[in-house]
C-alpha cells in the first residue's frame, strides 16, 4: 500500500522508542532490559485503547530480533527481520488476537509450534492482542509455558482489561500499564502531523481534537485524518466548523444558559436549548456536558488553567468563575442530584426533547431563594428531612414570608407529628400490649413457625439446624453451611416480633442434635430394618425373589 494513501493513524504509528508519545517510563525499562540481555519471559501491557499497546509489543518484538541491534533500531531503511515484523508477516514473529482464537486448542496449537526453535531469528515471539478474551482452560493450558519457556520463546500480551486476566497469568510477566497521553504532548505530536499532511487547522480545533480522544492518539489521528478531509483547501478550518463536523457543540452556551437559569428568564432558556438541540446533540449527551460545567462551577476556585488542561479556555473559565461567586454549594449540589435522576428518567420518556425542556423549566423553580422548599417536593433518597432540617426550615419561612407562614407551618406540623398522631390511635395501643409468646423449648419454636406460617424458617429449624443448646433468649446450633444466609436475621426479627424480647442466636463449633429431618430419616431406616427381620417380609421374599422394602407405615395400637 502506498504510504500516502494510508490513514493517519497507520502512516504516524511509531516505530522505535522514540517515536513514542508519553511512555517514555516504561520504553526506557524496556530498552535497558534488553540492553542488558536481561529480558523478560512475558510482556502484558495494559491500558485505555490509542495508548501504544500493540505498537510497543511490535517494537519489542523488533528490539529483540533486529539484525542492526537495539542501539541501531531500524527507523526508516528496515533490515529484513524489522520489515517483516511491521508487515505482521514475519515467520517466527506470530499475531494472534484473542478475541477470535479463545478456546483451549487454539493455545494447544500454540504452544506445540513453541517446540520447535526460530528458523530466521534470535526469538521466536508470540504478540496475543486482547489477550483477556481467552477462556479460562486457555489460560490454563498457557500456564506452564509461560513460567519457564524456552530461551528462544517470549510471549508478549496486550489488554484494555486487566481485571480479567488469572492473576496466575499476570504474576508471570512483566506488567506495564500504559497511561493516558498527557493533552500538551498530544497537541504538540498532532501539529506536527498536521504540519507535514499540510492541513490548515486551528490551534482551536486541535484542542477540540485532544478533548474528544481522552488521551488515545489513535483517536486524535482519526479525528485529525476526519478535518482534513473536510476542509477547504483555501480557509482554515476553525472551531465552529470542528464543532459542527464531531458534534460536538460550544460550551459557551452551557454557560449562558446557567446564566438564564440564574436569572429565571424560561423562554431564553429553551431559546439557547433548542439551538443546541438543532445542532444534533443528543439529550444524554447533553446532560453529560451540563453535569461537566456544574462541576466546573462547583470546583472553579480549584482548577487551574494550564498546558494540560484543554477543557476550558480562559473567556469561559472567566465566566465560569463570575457565575459560581453569586451561587450557593447547596444549589449546586441539588442541581447535580436533579441533573442524576432526569439521566435515569431518559429511557422512560418517549421524546426525549421534551422531557429535556421540561428538565430545563423545573431547574428554574430550584434558585436559591426556593432550595428548601424544592428539597421536601424532590425525592431523590427517598428519605424524609431530619427534625434539624425540618426546625431549620420552619425558621427560614418564618423569617422570608409571613404570608405564607400558615401553610409551610402546617406541612411542617403534618411532618413532625405524623409518627405522634399514629401512636394515639387505639389500634396502636392495643397492639403494644399483645400477650407476649413464651418458648419453652426448640419444639415450640417449630410449632409456632407452623402456625404463624413462616413454612422458609420453619423449613430451615427442621432440615438445616442442628440444636447445641436452647435456653432461655438464647439458641446455640452447629455451624451448618446449607443454612441460608438470612436465617439468623430473619428468626431474630420474628422472635422479637413474637415474643416482645430480643433473642441471641449463637453459631458453636459443637456438633448438636440432629435435625429434626435426619431423625425422622434415621427412624424411618431403622423401622424398615425392623420390619425385614419380620416373618410376613421372609414370606413376601420367598414369593417375590426381586421385591424391595422402601417404606413403612406404623398402624396404631388400636
Amino acid at each position: 500500500m502506498n504510504n500516502n494513501s494510508k490513514v493517519l493513524a497507520l502512516k504516524y504509528r511509531p516505530k522505535t522508542y522514540k517515536d513514542l508519545i508519553g511512555q517514555e517510563i516504561v520504553a526506557q525499562t524496556i530498552f535497558n532490559s534488553i540492553k542488558n540481555n536481561k529480558p523478560a519471559n512475558a510482556y502484558l501491557f495494559t491500558g485505555i485503547r490509542g495508548v501504544g499497546k500493540t505498537t510497543i509489543a511490535r517494537i519489542v518484538a523488533k528490539s529483540l530480533n533486529c539484525k542492526n541491534g537495539i542501539d541501531k533500531l531500524c527507523s526508516e531503511k528496515m533490515c529484513e527481520n524489522c520489515d517483516a515484523i511491521s508487515k505482521s508477516n514475519h515467520i517466527d514473529v506470530l499475531e494472534m488476537d484473542a478475541a477470535s482464537k479463545t478456546g483451549v486448542d487454539d493455545v494447544r496449537d500454540l504452544i506445540e509450534f513453541s517446540r520447535y526453535g526460530p528458523s530466521s531469528s534470535k526469538y521466536k515471539i508470540f504478540i496475543i492482542d486482547e489477550v483477556h478474551m481467552l477462556s479460562k482452560q486457555a489460560f490454563n493450558a498457557l500456564l506452564k509455558t509461560l513460567e519457564e519457556p524456552p530461551e528462544y520463546l517470549k510471549f508478549i500480551f496486550a489488554t484494555t482489561e486487566i481485571k480479567k486476566i488469572p492473576v496466575t497469568v499476570v504474576s508471570r510477566c512483566q506488567r506495564f500499564d500504559l497511561s493516558r497521553v498527557n493533552s500538551a504532548d498530544l497537541f504538540e505530536f498532532i501539529k506536527k502531523v498536521k504540519d507535514k499532511e499540510n492541513g490548515k487547522i486551528s490551534d482551536e480545533a486541535l484542542k477540540l481534537i485532544i478533548k474528544i480522544s481522552e488521551g488515545s492518539v489513535r483517536d486524535a489521528l482519526s479525528l485529525l485524518d476526519r478535518a482534513m478531509l473536510n476542509q477547504d483547501e483555501k480557509t482554515e478550518l476553525g472551531i465552529k466548523e470542528a464543532q459542527k463536523i464531531f458534534g460536538y457543540f460550544d460550551k459557551s452556551y452551557l454557560i449562558n444558559l446557567f446564566k438564564f437559569i440564574f436569572q429565571g428568564d424560561e423562554k431564553k432558556v429553551i431559546e439557547v436549548y433548542q439551538t443546541i438541540y438543532n445542532q444534533g446533540v443528543e439529550p444524554k449527551i447533553f446532560l453529560n456536558d451540563f453535569l461537566e460545567i456544574l462541576y466546573y462551577i462547583k470546583n472553579i476556585s480549584s482548577i487551574k488553567l494550564d498546558g494540560n488542561n484543554f477543557s476550558l479556555n480562559d473567556e469561559e473559565f472567566k465566566e465560569i468563575e463570575l457565575i459560581s461567586k453569586n451561587i450557593s454549594s447547596d444549589t449546586l449540589l441539588l442541581f447535580w442530584q436533579f441533573t442524576i435522576k432526569t439521566l435515569g428518567e431518559l429511557e422512560i420518556v418517549s421524546n426525549q426533547n421534551l422531557s429535556m425542556e421540561m428538565f430545563l423549566i423545573r431547574l428554574l423553580y430550584l434558585k436559591e431563594d426556593k432550595v428548601e422548599d424544592s428539597q421536601k417536593n424532590l425525592d431523590f433518597n427517598n428519605e424524609i428531612y431530619s427534625n434539624n432540617n425540618r426546625d431549620n426550615t420552619e425558621k427560614f419561612n418564618l423569617e422570608k414570608n409571613e404570608n405564607n407562614l400558615e401553610v409551610k407551618n402546617k406541612t411542617i406540623s403534618q411532618i413532625k407529628n405524623f409518627f405522634q398522631e399514629e401512636n394515639l390511635k387505639p389500634e396502636k395501643k392495643i397492639e403494644s400490649k399483645l400477650i407476649k409468646i413464651e418458648l419453652k423449648n426448640f419444639e415450640d419454636l417449630i410449632k409456632l413457625c407452623n402456625e404463624k406460617k413462616e413454612l422458609k424458617l420453619k423449613y430451615e429449624l427442621e432440615t438445616n439446624t442442628n440444636l447445641v443448646s436452647f435456653m432461655d433468649k438464647r439458641i446455640e446450633i452447629s455451624f451448618n453451611e446449607n443454612l441460608d444466609k438470612n436465617f439468623v436475621k430473619d428468626l431474630t426479627f420474628k422472635l422479637y416480633e413474637w415474643t416482645g424480647q430480643r433473642w441471641i442466636i449463637t453459631f458453636s463449633k459443637k456438633f448438636g442434635q440432629l435435625s429434626k429431618k435426619q431423625n425422622i430419616i434415621n427412624e424411618k431406616l431403622k423401622n424398615i430394618e425392623k420390619a425385614k427381620n419380620e416373618e410376613v417380609y421372609k414370606k413376601v421374599l420367598d414369593a417375590l425373589p426381586d421385591a424391595e422394602l422402601f417404606d413403612i407405615n406404623l398402624k396404631d395400637e388400636e
